[in-house]
């Protein structure tokens, strides 16, 4: 039998066995949409307090359906473990780690390399290995397949099949899910593509386009968010023209969405946050100069992008300036942490480095955030307020709200707050406005 002959049927009969590798926002949906899906699934993660949690059937993932998580431990279709050398149970292994940037915004694969050499140790003749993280075009042909053949001692399509499909989990999405999402699988040959494609189809309601390579699947991954980043970048240009000329940016993106075709709403804010939309462009272009190409209009938005949490620093300070007080020595209140509304996710939120710029100039920052009582930054944890008390808010010199999560009241807010730089919009129902300046 054949490898692609006994993968189809080890998908046909569930007998095979996933492997998870990073039980974050990414891996912990994937395995126990494959667990749910019949497959026997083990996660594998270097953090021991996840692991623990996992096989203890307590979620920790807010697109994870507790219910579901506790009864797939429960019934020993999932468990977890720090232990990689079960990597040899796996007959299909994805690969589901943080690609972050290092202090000098290049990327930084080393979780997805050490990943590829702990799989590797175990890898075992007649096994597919899938790479989900988000990553420059080029890294499942040029760094993860060398490391698996070179470790191993087996050849890529001939013993094991190697592909990449990227994630696409956006926390909080109340329509799209894991489960609910198309996908895009782009593999090392065409019989590696018919394999991985199947064993997504079987577990996933959306549709599973073939790419045909790993490249195509890691650039169209980069396009997505780029996309976005650029498009934000640009609305957040405008919106600082905007201020300039005493427009409302806000309502002239309400006017241009009356068009029915050729325009996509994107609106301003402090920054951008998450695990890609700040990060994947920087990815492109640090691959693009490999060739000698510079991409002047992402570098472009994602300048225009990184600067906007000093120029809502600067933007408080002007208000300030108007109630002759100074940033320096003036207590703010921040409302919201978190990097989108109704969410308990921070990364990359640029909420965080607008207290970080408004700290920095001697303001006395605190924050509100309904999902996020703490946070840690740069090895320090910060506490938020317990909650909005009216008294409280009186006594800040300026609310800013940097995230537009929908369980405040807002109306309190305004009727207590000395003056309120709302860079969401979030306050857009609130009548009246006196006392609220929008970004």
């Amino acid at each position: 039998m054949t490898l692609r002959e006994s993968l189809l049927e080890k998908i046909s009969t569930r007998k095979m066995i996933v492997g998870v590798v990073g039980l974050g926002y990414v891996g912990l949906p994937l395995a126990v949409e494959k667990a749910k899906a019949g497959y026997k699934t083990i996660g594998f993660d270097i953090q021991k307090s996840k692991v623990d949690m996992v096989n203890r059937g307590e979620n920790y993932i807010g697109d994870v359906v507790d219910k579901d998580l506790a009864e797939l431990v429960s019934s020993g279709m999932l468990s977890a473990t720090t232990d990689f050398s079960a990597i040899g149970q796996a007959d299909f292994i994805a690969i589901c780690v943080p690609t972050p940037l290092d202090e000098h915004q290049q990327p930084d694969i080393s979780y997805v390399e050490s990943s590829s050499r702990e799989v590797a140790k175990y890898l075992r003749k007649g096994t597919a290995v899938v790479l989900e993280s988000t990553t420059y075009p080029g890294t499942t042909e040029e760094l993860i397949r060398p490391i698996l053949e070179q470790v191993s001692g087996l050849v890529c399509e001939k013993d094991f099949y190697l592909g990449f499909s990227p994630e696409r989990v956006d926390p909080g999405n109340l329509i799209y899910k894991t489960k609910n999402t198309p996908k895009v699988v782009g593999a090392i040959g065409k019989d590696a593509t018919e394999v991985i494609s199947t064993v997504y189809r079987s577990v996933l309601d959306g549709d599973v386009f073939e790419a045909s390579s790993p490249r195509v699947a890691e650039m169209e991954k980069i396009l997505e968010n780029t996309y976005r980043n650029v498009n934000i970048g640009l609305i957040n240009e405008l919106a600082m023209l905007c201020d300039k000329m005493d427009i409302n940016i806000w309502e002239v993106i309400e006017a241009a969405k009356t068009k029915p075709y050729g325009f996509q709403p994107f609106y301003p804010g402090p920054g951008l946050g998450g695990h890609c939309i700040p990060l994947d462009p920087y990815y492109l272009s640090w691959k693009a100069r490999e060739y000698g190409f510079h991409t002047s209009m992402i570098e472009a938005s994602g300048m225009i992008n990184d600067r906007m949490p000093e120029y809502c620093t600067d933007r408080a300070a002007k208000i300030l300036n108007r109630f002759v007080k100074s940033l320096n020595g003036s207590k703010i209140l921040l409302v919201g942490m978190a990097y989108k509304p109704d969410i308990d996710d921070y990364r990359e939120s640029p909420a965080i480095r607008v207290s970080e710029c408004l700290s920095e100039q001697g303001a006395n920052v605190e924050y509100f955030d309904p999902y996020i009582s703490r946070y840690r930054h740069k090895n320090k944890y910060y506490d938020g307020l317990c909650e909005l008390d009216a008294e409280k808010i009186a006594g800040y010199d300026l609310v800013i709200i940097t995230a537009a999560h929908t369980n405040v009241d807002y109306a309190m807010l305004q009727k207590n707050a000395v003056f309120i730089f709302d860079t969401k919009n979030a306050m857009k129902n609130i009548e009246n406005r006196e006392n609220i300046e929008l970004l």
